[in-house]
């Protein structure tokens, strides 16, 4: 993966993020469905963004894997109750990064932002591949 290929996708994760804060903000404007499940979507999404910008030469299969099981443990660990941690919870960011309480909701909000995620980077994947030179 080339300098432009990162940027790319760094600006592809950033846009999801802008979306995710949005969908949060302008819940009510938006309706409830995307005030309840659109930000978690979102979030996993960002997830494989990231980690296709960070681990380039990752498997989609094996990003999406890994992207599951983060969302996952991050959503279980919403059963943990340590002071130290509800307390980090309750920062603005250590909110959007953790969540605040557990929901079986949000796991399958999780599976469909990952599916979504493994889409972006396949479109991306094909673009890049479209327009990278031939050699001859």
């Amino acid at each position: 993966m080339n300098l432009t290929t990162r940027w790319i996708y760094a600006m592809a994760c950033a846009s999801v993020i802008a979306l995710g804060l949005a969908s949060r903000r302008f819940a009510v404007q938006w309706g409830q469905w995307v005030g309840a499940y659109a930000g978690d979507v979102l979030w996993a999404c960002m997830l494989v963004l990231a980690l296709a910008w960070m681990l380039p030469r990752l498997r989609p299969r094996q990003l999406g894997l890994i992207a599951l099981t983060l969302s996952f443990a991050v959503e279980f660990s919403q059963l943990a109750q340590w002071p130290w941690l509800v307390t980090l919870r309750h920062t603005t960011l250590g909110a959007l990064a953790l969540g605040r309480g557990f929901l079986w909701s949000d796991l399958v909000c999780y599976i469909v932002g990952v599916g979504l995620g493994l889409v972006i980077k396949l479109v991306l994947d094909d673009l890049f591949r479209a327009k990278a030179p031939t050699s001859p």
